[in-house]
């Protein structure tokens, strides 16, 4: 199997190069291989390398400052997806592509099921939404796995914000309002692998091609994060100025941000367990095998 995966160096794609290397033949790209914002140059990358496989976590991820360089997001987010489908179907070819739980508008009481109704609130929902439309008009071979709050030793993210902070502060102010469930890109990855293994195995005839949400079970706070965050630190002896107690909660609406954030961030993943027959850890077992590699 020939698999093309893009945002080598981002959190998910570090991960997914050793995922998904025993599969076949895997050629890395990141931005100074391919930008994903000129579509002529991605076709030429996947015409002149021919995967059977397209694995895309590469997006444009700066939430915020996507508000004010909507085209850019929109070319990354919305347009690459599409061709990447359009040239898949032309070679016959299967999409492995990320997405997220902006995509809602983060108003439901519960978890976020596959089928409910879309309605996000940022430039970064919008465009990560027009791209799976996009890729699932251009091929029906696809796979969208929509997920949150991801997480990796590689990479900037929440848990490491956290640490630095907590070094230099003796008190932190975090949101207390928003709901979901820390991921981590090595769960991400092989999860993925193991999608990637059944196609391989089976063919695309009969494969259950579709949207799905991916995310680590459990749920939190971005309050009750840091906290786990900075006592497990804490308890591995690294030396912080701030403890858990002095963690204090806040509501979003006193950390304005340019984009609006879900409160509600939390997604089912009934669909992807019971499909591929999967056990999915607990939110605290992938940020603290993380802690483990960066403490």
């Amino acid at each position: 199997m020939k698999i093309l995966l893009t945002g080598k160096n981002g959190q998910v794609g570090f991960e997914l190069q050793r995922a998904l290397a025993p599969l076949g033949e895997v050629r890395s790209v990141g931005t100074t291989d391919c930008d994903l914002s000129e579509a002529d140059a991605l076709r030429s990358l996947i015409q002149a390398f021919q995967p059977d496989l397209i694995v895309n976590p590469a997006a444009y991820t700066a939430v915020d400052r996507a508000e004010s360089d909507a085209d850019k997001a929109h070319a990354v987010n919305a347009v690459a997806p599409g061709v990447m489908g359009e040239e898949a179907a032309r070679l016959g070819a299967a999409v492995i592509h990320f997405s997220t739980d902006y995509v809602f508008d983060g108003a439901k009481t519960s978890a976020y099921l596959e089928t409910d109704p879309t309605g996000p609130q940022s430039v970064y929902g919008r465009t990560k939404l027009a791209g799976e439309h996009a890729l699932a008009q251009a091929t029906p071979n696809h796979i969208i796995l929509r997920t949150s709050w991801v997480v990796g030793a590689h990479g900037g993210n929440f848990a490491k914000t956290m640490l630095r902070l907590a070094a230099e502060r003796e008190e932190l102010k975090v949101v207390a309002d928003q709901m979901g469930a820390p991921t981590s890109s090595a769960l991400l990855a092989d999860v993925t692998a193991h999608l990637a293994r059944q196609l391989q195995r089976q063919g695309q005839s009969g494969f259950p091609f579709g949207t799905y949400h991916l995310a680590a079970t459990g749920e939190t706070s971005w309050h009750a994060y840091a906290q786990f965050v900075i006592g497990e630190a804490i308890k591995a002896g690294k030396p912080l100025k701030a403890s858990p107690e002095r963690i204090l909660p806040i509501p979003a609406t006193a950390f304005p941000t340019p984009a609006k954030r879900p409160q509600n961030s939390r997604l089912d993943t009934t669909l992807i367990r019971q499909t591929f027959g999967l056990t999915l850890p607990h939110w605290q077992q992938g940020v603290g095998h993380i802690l483990q590699q960066i403490l």
